[in-house]
C-alpha cells in the first residue's frame, strides 16, 4: 500500500460502511487509539433519539450508558456519519458535533485532549460518502476529504498489530439491610460498589497477567503487577507511537506481545476468533511482604440494630483491545480497569431498582456478529431465560444497532464466543463429521451463470454412519439430519441431531404415522420431513411439486432466489431417492443450470477427497455433456425448502 498523509486519508476497513439507506440515520464511527487517526474500523447506529423528526438529534445520555459496555476499550468514538438527503456540509458539522458531545458523555465529561473527528454524509440517492475532518473536534473548521482507502485485509490489519485482553472477576457484595429502614439498601449497595471499584486501582491490588491458552512447556511465565507500578494519569493518544524496541526488560514493562503466539505465519487466519488473548486476573494483597511474622486478622463487627443479610453476585467479564506493543502496565491501567469499572457501574445501575426484589441474573456476553471485524459485548438479564419477551427486544435493539437482519440469531448465547472451546477436547455429538464439503470443489461448468449457494455450514450425513445401516432407505432421513445440523450450526436450535428413531418417533407424535412406524425401515419424503422441521425446530417450509426431472431446471430461478434470501440446504426427493442439494448455477439468458448436490448415498469413510472424486458432492447438470439425465425424466420430484424462522 502506498504512503499517505494519515491526517488527510481516510482509511475504511469495515465491508458495510452505511448500515441501512433507506431512511434518515445517524452512525457513529467507530476508531482506534493504535491505528491510524483517520481509520474507521466498525461504525455503529445511533438508537436513542431525543426527536424522532430530527436526523442529528442524538440522547447523549442513553448512548453513553449503552456504548460504555458494548464497545470494547481499546476502540473510541472518531466520528460520525448522517445518512439522507442533506445539505453536505451543515450536516457533516451536525455530524462532528454529535461525536464530540458524546466522547463527552463517555469520559463522564472530563476534558479530553483535542481530537480529529471525521464527519460524513451519504446520500439517499447516490453511492457516494462525503467525508469531511475537523481538527478543533467542534465542526468551527471543516476540511474535505477525497482521499479515501479501502483495506483489501482488514481483518489481519487489525489483527496482526492487536491482541485481546481478557478480564474476569466474579464478585459477592454482601449488603446488611436494617429492617427498621430497608430504604437505605441502596446508599449502601452503592457505596459497596464504590469500595470495589477503589481497590481496583489500590497500590495493594495485584494483576497476573498469562497467556489465556497454553501451548508447551515453553510459554512465557505470568507476570505480575502491582497497583504501585499504574500510571492512570498517561493518555493512550501519547503511546501511540510506542513500539518493542523502545520496551525495557523488566517485568512492568513488558508488551502484551510478550503473551502473544510466536508461532504466527503468513498462512494464519487472522479474525476475532482466532486473535492473540492476554487473561488477567485481579488478586488482591493485602498483607504483602513484612520484616515480622503476622498471624491472620479477623474484625468481628456486630451490627448495631436487627438486619438481614442480602449477598448480590455479580459477573464481571470484559476485553479490550490493545496493540501488542503496549506496555502491559498500560493495558491494564488504561484498559482493563476502566472496563471493569464501566461493567460494574452498569451493573448497579440494573440492580440498584431491584435490591428489595428478584435480583436480576446479569452475564456479559462477547459477540462477533457477521461484518465485523471486532467483537462487542452484550448483558443479558437471564432470569426468565433468553426467549422472555425483554430479552428479544433487547436483542431486536442490538440488531438494529449493529445493522443486523432481524432473521438471524447471530446474538444469541449459542453464537457467544466460547474462551474454553480451545481448551475442551471432548467432542460433541455429531462433531467429528465433516463439514461444509462444497467448499473448494471444481466448478459447476455453466457458462457466465450466477452462483447461489447455501449460507452457512452444516454437517454431511449420509448412509451407515454411527455403525447405522440404513442404505437403501434411509437417504431422506440423512438429508432431514444435515438440514437439521444446519439449523444448528446457525444457532436457531440447540437440539441434538435427531436419530431415525427419533425422526419416526416425532411423527408418530403428531399421529401421522402408526407405533408399527417406530424401528421400520420405511421410506419418508419431503411432507414428513416437514412434519418433522415443524415439531423439533417450529421451523415452515415451502414445497415444490415437479412432475418430471425434465421440468426442474425451470425451477432454477425460485431456487436461485431461495439460496439467496433463506440460504437453507433443499431436500429433492423423487421415488425412493432422495438427495440433498446445496446451491445452484444458472445461466438466465441460456437456461442453462447446475445443481450442487449432496449425495446421502455414499458409504464410505469420511474422506473429503475420496467424496469429491466420487462425486457425491459436485456439481450436476440435469443432462450432463454425454446426454446422461442425473434427474429423471419419468420421475415425479418434490423439493422440500425450509425456511428461516424470523427470531433474533
Amino acid at each position: 500500500m502506498e504512503e499517505v498523509d494519515e491526517k488527510r486519508c481516510i482509511q475504511i476497513l469495515p465491508p458495510k460502511l452505511v448500515l441501512q439507506k433507506k431512511e434518515p440515520a445517524l452512525q457513529w464511527l467507530i476508531g482506534s487509539p493504535f491505528l491510524s487517526p483517520l481509520t474507521i474500523v466498525s461504525t455503529l447506529r445511533c438508537i436513542h433519539h431525543l426527536s424522532p423528526q430530527e436526523s442529528v438529534s442524538p440522547d447523549f445520555t442513553k448512548e453513553a450508558e449503552d456504548l460504555r459496555t458494548l464497545l470494547l476499550k481499546g476502540f473510541y468514538i472518531i466520528g460520525a456519519l448522517v445518512v439522507g438527503n442533506f445539505n453536505v456540509e451543515e450536516h457533516a458539522r451536525k455530524a462532528i458535533d454529535a461525536a464530540r458531545r458524546l466522547n463527552q458523555f463517555l469520559s463522564h465529561g472530563e476534558k479530553s485532549e483535542k481530537q480529529l473527528l471525521i464527519g460524513a454524509v451519504a446520500d439517499f440517492n447516490s453511492t457516494d460518502i462525503h467525508f469531511f475532518i475537523s481538527e478543533s473536534g467542534n465542526g468551527t473548521s471543516l476540511d474535505s476529504v477525497s482521499s479515501v482507502m479501502y483495506e483489501n485485509n482488514p481483518e489481519k490489519y487489525i489483527w496482526e498489530r492487536g491482541c485481546l485482553l481478557r478480564c474476569e472477576l466474579p464478585i459477592s457484595v454482601p449488603l446488611y439491610i436494617p429492617l427498621d429502614s430497608p430504604s437505605d439498601v441502596e446508599k449502601t449497595y452503592t457505596n459497596a460498589i464504590e469500595s470495589v471499584v477503589s481497590k481496583l486501582s489500590d497500590p495493594q491490588v495485584v494483576y497476573a497477567v498469562e497467556s489465556l491458552y497454553k501451548n508447551s512447556t515453553e510459554d512465557p511465565c505470568p507476570v505480575i503487577l502491582r497497583g504501585s507500578q499504574m500510571d492512570f494519569q498517561i493518555n493512550l493518544s501519547k503511546i501511540r507511537h510506542l513500539n518493542e524496541g523502545s520496551q525495557n526488560a523488566d517485568g512492568m514493562s513488558f508488551p502484551c506481545e510478550h503473551f502473544c503466539l510466536k508461532s504466527k505465519t503468513e498462512s494464519t487466519t487472522f479474525c476475532s476468533q482466532n486473535a492473540d488473548i492476554v487473561q488477567v486476573s485481579v488478586l488482591l494483597n493485602s498483607s504483602e511482604k513484612s520484616q515480622k511474622s503476622n498471624a491472620p486478622v479477623v474484625e468481628y463487627l456486630p451490627a448495631m440494630d436487627k438486619a438481614r443479610l442480602l449477598v448480590v453476585d455479580l459477573k464481571v467479564e470484559v476485553l479490550c483491545y490493545a496493540a501488542k506493543y503496549l506496555p502491559l502496565t498500560y493495558a491494564v491501567s488504561m484498559l482493563v480497569i476502566p472496563g471493569v469499572v464501566d461493567h460494574l457501574n452498569s451493573m448497579k445501575n440494573a440492580i440498584l431498582p431491584n435490591l428489595l426484589k428478584q435480583l436480576p441474573q446479569l452475564v456479559p456476553y462477547h459477540f462477533c456478529p457477521p461484518g465485523f471485524l471486532h467483537p462487542i459485548t452484550a448483558t443479558y438479564e437471564l432470569t426468565y431465560g433468553e426467549t422472555e419477551m425483554k430479552q428479544v427486544e433487547l436483542r431486536k435493539a442490538l440488531h438494529l444497532r449493529l445493522g443486523l437482519p432481524f432473521d438471524r440469531p447471530v446474538l444469541r448465547i449459542a453464537s457467544a464466543l466460547d474462551f474454553s472451546s480451545r481448551k475442551d477436547n471432548l467432542p460433541r455429538k455429531g462433531s467429528f463429521l465433516l463439514k461444509d464439503v462444497h467448499i473448494g470443489i471444481p466448478s459447476s461448468g455453466v457458462s457466465g451463470g450466477q452462483t447461489s449457494i447455501v449460507q452457512g455450514s452444516y454437517e454431511y450425513h449420509h448412509y451407515l454412519q454411527e455403525g447405522f445401516n440404513d442404505s437403501g432407505w434411509g437417504c431422506a432421513y440423512r438429508s432431514l439430519q444435515t438440514i437439521i445440523s444446519w439449523f444448528r450450526l446457525q444457532h436457531y436450535t440447540s437440539i441434538d441431531v435427531p436419530s431415525h428413531r427419533e425422526i419416526q418417533e416425532a411423527l408418530v407424535e403428531i399421529g401421522d404415522k402408526d407405533d408399527s412406524f417406530i424401528g421400520s425401515r420405511e421410506w419418508i419424503g419431503a411432507i414428513e420431513l416437514s412434519f418433522v422441521l415443524d415439531k423439533l425446530l417450529g421451523v415452515s417450509c415451502k414445497i415444490i411439486n415437479v412432475r418430471s426431472g425434465a421440468e426442474l431446471p425451470e425451477k432454477c430461478r425460485e431456487l436461485a432466489a431461495h439460496f439467496e434470501n433463506q440460504g437453507t440446504p433443499i431436500m429433492i426427493g423423487g421415488g425412493v431417492l432422495a438427495y440433498t442439494l446445496l446451491g445452484v448455477d444458472y445461466n438466465e439468458a441460456s437456461g442453462d443450470c447446475g445443481f450442487l448436490i449432496l449425495d446421502p448415498h455414499y458409504t464410505g469413510s469420511d474422506d473429503i477427497k475420496k467424496i469429491v472424486s466420487g462425486g457425491w458432492c459436485g456439481w450436476k447438470k440435469a443432462v450432463d455433456s454425454k446426454g446422461k439425465n442425473f434427474f429423471l425424466h419419468d420421475k415425479f420430484y418434490n423439493l422440500l425448502l425450509p425456511q428461516r424462522p424470523n427470531m433474533v
